[in-house]
């Protein structure tokens, strides 16, 4: 495959849908065909610096055109990228919109995106849970890339990857460091089988996550929480999305506090910044009949609402 930024017909993927089975195999909760334009409108979403992105992007492309031509004794590329960060960054809409990137940059692709849901394979019987990691990624999956190149997103990875060093005895730790040594072990293995196939996990907490897990990912990229220009652009954004069907909330762009309403936000992640102007809208019944009457000063609440709140929580 040759990377381009060309599609054969652009326009034969505009309504794709995430592929429906009557039964997916367990652990995986939806499958997509790639490209998906609405998933890409999910990278676009995002607010990273561009060198961020492109740094992704890039080791996501090197997965398959260089895996497949290189032996790993040279480059020990496994193909596992890993996004770590607080909660509500992004990170899961960001792996969501790269698999979409990454399709889109090949000539004539036919990728795909599994998403698997890893509290499903968890399993308080003993055995179980090993069983379900190894038969989701030795059947499943790589059924899935002898098919047709594969992303396969697993999010909240420190659910199946725990740090076995840091296991309480309490919690049926036998178990649990059999399903991490399961993980590990068919990484391995599909990383020798399959270079047309690439992970990206995703993690709140990596410091739960297994260090031989995180030392087989070929990136490991921190999504912070966004700084002053990009909270001024989630919320813009978020202002005129809502414009679009209320065109007199875009106003408040304009407005004279606008730039400090928007540095108010600093300490936010973004999927705060856009519920604090869900959050605003609902302060008053005239503003939710009606959101083109949203003001500057409901806003500025809103906001000041969320930051009390995260000063409770500790964050």
């Amino acid at each position: 495959m040759d990377a381009t930024r060309a599609r054969d017909d652009p326009g034969e993927q505009m309504h794709a849908k995430p592929i429906q089975h009557a039964t997916l195999p367990k652990g995986i909760h939806r499958a997509w065909s790639l490209p998906a334009p609405e998933l890409g409108a999910m990278w676009d979403s995002i607010v990273l610096p561009d060198v961020q992105k492109r740094q992704l992007l890039s080791q996501a492309i090197i997965n398959f055109t260089v895996r497949s031509k290189v032996h790993r004794s040279v480059l020990p590329l496994h193909g596992v990228i890993l996004l770590v960060g607080p909660p509500g960054t992004g990170k899961t809409t960001l792996a969501r919109g790269l698999a979409h990137r990454v399709a889109e940059s090949f000539t004539k692709s036919n990728f795909q995106l599994l998403e698997v849901e890893p509290h499903a394979l968890t399993s308080s019987a003993m055995g179980k849970t090993q069983r379900a990691v190894s038969d989701l990624f030795s059947q499943s999956i790589a059924e899935a890339a002898m098919s047709r190149p594969t992303i396969v997103l697993l999010d909240e990875v420190e659910t199946l990857a725990a740090d076995r060093s840091k296991l309480s005895m309490d919690a049926n730790p036998v178990d649990v460091h059999r399903a991490t040594d399961a993980v590990l072990v068919q990484l391995d293995a599909l990383a020798d089988a399959h270079p047309n196939l690439l992970f990206v996990a995703t993690s709140n907490f990596p410091q739960a996550i297994d260090q031989a897990f995180v030392s087989r990912c070929d990136l490991v990229m921190h999504v912070p929480l966004p700084g002053h220009d990009a909270c001024r652009q989630i919320l813009v954004a978020c202002l005129q999305g809502l414009s679009v069907t209320f065109p007199e909330i875009a106003r408040l762009i304009e407005h004279r506090r606008f730039e400090a309403c928007a540095a108010a936000c600093v300490g936010l992640d973004g999927r705060t910044i856009r519920k604090v102007v869900a959050a605003a809208l609902a302060m008053h019944p005239d503003t939710a009949v009606n959101p083109n009457r949203l003001t500057l000063e409901q806003l500025e609440a809103a906001i000041a609402a969320a930051q009390q709140d995260r000063t409770r929580s500790g964050q």
